[in-house]
C-alpha cells in the first residue's frame, strides 16, 4: 500500500496544532475554575513570559509574577527549536496560532477566496510586531512585572470564560479583549494575521531564525512555476521567485513544500541534507515534547506555586484571589475570625468563597487594599516552629538612616552589605521587584508600596 506522506503530513500538523489548543483552552478555563494554585496560567505555559521575566532572573534571582522554571524550559526549547529550525514553534506548535488557522480554514470553506493586504501596507505593517517586542519586553523588564497583560489578546482568549470579572478586576484588560476580536476577525479575512503584524514572539523567533541553517531551496530546473507554494503560504511569501526561502516571516509550517506537485523541485535543506517535512514534524515535536518531559522526571518543569510543606505558613498578605477563606486559615495558621478580621471580609461572605469572588456580592469589598493594609507585600514565609529571622533581628540593629530614595535597590544592598532576601525581608519588599529599581520608584511595581514610610519604621 502506498502511503501519500505529504497528506498524514499535513493532517498531522492541523491534528497537533488543533491539539495543543485544545489542551491549552481547557487549562485555561480550570485556571479560572480552581484558581492559579491547582491550574497554571497562560503566562506560565508561554514561552514568552519568560523572556519577560528574563532581567529579573539574571539580576534578582527570581522570577516575575505568574512565571516558574517550566515557563523558562519553554522558553530555552522554543530558542533551541528556532536556531535549528527556526519558526517551527510558530508553524508546527504556537496554540494561538492554530486557532488563527481556524478562522482561515472557516473562511476559505466559506469563500473560497484568499484576501492579501495590498503590498505597500503590508511591507511596512510587519515591522510593527518588532516595536512590540522591543516595547513589551522593556516596560517588563523595566516594571518587573507581566506589563502586557491587559493588552495581551492570547491572555484575553484565556479569561474568556471570566471576561467581565477580569475587566472589572482590571479594565485595562477591556484593550486585551478588543485586541483578540481584532485578531480573530483579521485572522478570518487574512492568514496568520497577528503572527504577521502583531506578535512579538514571532518577532523573536524570527530574529533567533536568521542563524538557523535550516532552509527551504528551491530547484528552478525542475518548478513549473504553478504557483502552488505560494498560495499555500500562510505569511504571502512568494516562493515561486525565490531560490531559497530566508525571510524571516517565514513560519517553517512546510505547507508549501507540501503543496508542490514537482518531486525535488521544492524541499527543506537543513546542511546540505534534505528533510521531509513529516520527519521535521516528528524531530520538533519529539524534541519539545521529549524535553519537557525529561525536565518533569528531573523536577525542573513547575507551571505552579509551590505546595507549602508540613508547618509552613505564609503571611496573611501572601493569599491569592484563587484561595477561599478557609484555605488562607490553613495557610496562614490564623483562625477563621481572624482572617475575616485582618482582611476586613464582610460577616455575610462564606468561608468557601475564593477571595477573587467576594467584590461580586460585595462591590466595597477590594482585595489588594485589604492585603496592602493588613501588612503589605513580602516575599517572606515563616513556620509554625521557627524562630525569628535573621532579618528580622537585625531589624533595631541596621543603621538604614543613609539609604535614600535616589539609591537602587542593588545599591542598598550593597551599601548595607546585605543579601537580597535578607534586604528584601527587611524593607518588605515584594520579590518581583527586580533589583535595579530605584527605592523612592517601587511603588510603580507594586502600588501601595511607601518606601519612606518602611525607612521610618525600621529607624
Amino acid at each position: 500500500m502506498n502511503v501519500n506522506w505529504k497528506k498524514v503530513s499535513k493532517w498531522s500538523r492541523l491534528l497537533i496544532l488543533v491539539g495543543l489548543l485544545l489542551w491549552v483552552t481547557y487549562e485555561s478555563y480550570m485556571h479560572q475554575v480552581l484558581g492559579g494554585g491547582k491550574a497554571p496560567s497562560i503566562h506560565a505555559l508561554c514561552p514568552y513570559g519568560a523572556l519577560e521575566s528574563l532581567y529579573a532572573l539574571l539580576f534578582t534571582g527570581s522570577f516575575i509574577k505568574k512565571i516558574y522554571s517550566g515557563t523558562v524550559v519553554l522558553l530555552a526549547l522554543t530558542v533551541t527549536l528556532g536556531i535549528l529550525f527556526r519558526r517551527s514553534f510558530c508553524g508546527l506548535l504556537c496554540p494561538f496560532g492554530a486557532l488563527q488557522e481556524l478562522f482561515g480554514k472557516i473562511r476559505q470553506k466559506l469563500f473560497k477566496k484568499r484576501f492579501i493586504i495590498p503590498p505597500q501596507v503590508d511591507k511596512v505593517a510587519r515591522y510593527l510586531k518588532y516595536f512590540i517586542l522591543v516595547l513589551t519586553i522593556g516596560m517588563a523588564w523595566y516594571y518587573g512585572s507581566l506589563w502586557m497583560s491587559p493588552y495581551d489578546p492570547y491572555s484575553a482568549y484565556s479569561h474568556l470564560s471570566s471576561a467581565a470579572g477580569s475587566i472589572e478586576e482590571d479594565p485595562f484588560t477591556i484593550i486585551g479583549f478588543v485586541l483578540l476580536a481584532i485578531t480573530l476577525i483579521g485572522s478570518f479575512l487574512y492568514d496568520r494575521f497577528f503572527c504577521k503584524y502583531l506578535c512579538p514572539a514571532g518577532a523573536f523567533y524570527a530574529i533567533i531564525g536568521k542563524i538557523s541553517p535550516t532552509k527551504i531551496k528551491r530547484d528552478d530546473n525542475l518548478c513549473v512555476h504553478c504557483k502552488k507554494c505560494d498560495k499555500s503560504c500562510p505569511v504571502n511569501i512568494e516562493v515561486e521567485k525565490l531560490d531559497q526561502v530566508t525571510t524571516a516571516e517565514c513560519l517553517n509550517c512546510n505547507e508549501c513544500v507540501l503543496a508542490c506537485p514537482v518531486k525535488g523541485a521544492l524541499e527543506i535543506k537543513t546542511a546540505k541534507k534534505t528533510i521531509h517535512p513529516m520527519v521535521m514534524l516528528l524531530m520538533v515535536v519529539g524534541l519539545f515534547f521529549g524535553t519537557i518531559f525529561i525536565a518533569q522526571l528531573t523536577g525542573n518543569f513547575e507551571v505552579l506555586p509551590k505546595a507549602l510543606e508540613q508547618g509552613e505558613i505564609i503571611p496573611i498578605y501572601e493569599v491569592k484571589g484563587y484561595d477561599t477563606i478557609e484555605d488562607a486559615a490553613v495557610k496562614t495558621g490564623l483562625s477563621l475570625e481572624e482572617v475575616y478580621q485582618q482582611l476586613g471580609i464582610p460577616a455575610g461572605v462564606s468561608k468557601s468563597t475564593k477571595f477573587k469572588d467576594i467584590s461580586a456580592e460585595f462591590p466595597e469589598f477590594a482585595f489588594d487594599a485589604a492585603k496592602e493594609k493588613a501588612g503589605g507585600e513580602s516575599s517572606s514565609k515563616t513556620t509554625l516552629t521557627e524562630t525569628p529571622s535573621s532579618s528580622e533581628n537585625a531589624t533595631g540593629l541596621v543603621d538604614v538612616s543613609g539609604i535614600k530614595g535616589s539609591m537602587s535597590i542593588q545599591e542598598a544592598m550593597d551599601t548595607l552589605a546585605m543579601d537580597a532576601p535578607t534586604f528584601y525581608t527587611l524593607f518588605k519588599i515584594p520579590e518581583n521587584v527586580p533589583a535595579q529599581t530605584l527605592l523612592k520608584e517601587i511603588s510603580t511595581v507594586s502600588p501601595g508600596y511607601d518606601f519612606q514610610q518602611v525607612k521610618e519604621s525600621l529607624q
